[in-house]
């Protein structure tokens, strides 16, 4: 089942609580300001700060 769409709107960075976005493959939500990388597992998004990988590029 996909990530519903509705809630991906409302979610934001719980760093900077800036805006997020999905990765295409719906694998991880990306936080542009803060450039970290929130994995999502069996469709479960972790929004552990601690958690976090750093962006890379």
């Amino acid at each position: 089942m996909p990530l519903n769409r509705e809630l991906i709107d409302i979610l934001a960075c719980p760093k900077c609580k800036g805006s997020l976005e999905l990765t295409p493959d719906e694998s991880a939500f990306v936080c542009r300001a803060c450039r970290l990388v929130y994995a999502v597992v069996d469709e479960i998004p972790n929004f552990i700060v601690e958690e976090a990988q750093p962006l890379e590029g």
